[in-house]
């Protein structure tokens, strides 16, 4: 049986805490899938299109990753039940993240019983980083680039040059 897993996300921007997901992802399972999700409660920084593209550079060496799209009003367990995937992989980074995700998992498991939600702990280094704090961090003139990938890092300055 082919282990498929499915990481979805707004990854508005993609930061190392989900790179490193992604990586340690694709060591448990044959495909993983990363889709771009639209975020409802967010202004996105980033078109769906160039966060796909900043994924698929950040990920490039990883052969069984392949960056997709969840069209927006599309529950992310559907999406996995069409890609025949028995996971959903999340990434945890305090209480707060395991009491969101655990409503979430739980409320999933209602859809498909089928797909479990497989959570993985930040790793140390990562646990601080958010979107929304690297984005807050940047668009005030911070230096990010020790917690988002070097083409992330140069698209975000570009976006705030441009604002």
């Amino acid at each position: 049986m082919t282990r498929r897993a499915l990481y979805a996300g707004s990854f508005d921007p993609l930061t190392l805490g989900h790179l490193d997901i992604i990586e340690r992802g694709s060591h448990l399972f044959d495909t993983l899938y990363v889709a771009v999700a639209v975020n409802t409660t967010k202004q996105s920084l980033f078109t769906d299109e160039e966060k796909m593209s900043l994924i698929e550079d950040a990920v490039s060496e990883l052969k069984n990753v392949e960056v997709i799209r969840l069209e927006p009003g599309r529950l992310t367990i559907d999406l996995a039940h069409d890609l025949h995937c028995h996971s959903l992989l999340r990434g945890i980074r305090n209480a707060q993240d395991y009491e969101y995700e655990t409503s979430i998992a739980m409320m999933n498991k209602l859809q498909d019983p089928a797909i479990e939600t497989v959570l993985l702990l930040a790793s140390e280094q990562y646990r601080f980083i958010s979107s929304s704090i690297v984005k807050e961090t940047a668009k005030f003139g911070g230096d990010i680039h020790a917690v988002v990938p070097e083409a992330v890092n140069k698209a975000m300055r570009e976006k705030y040059q441009n604002q």
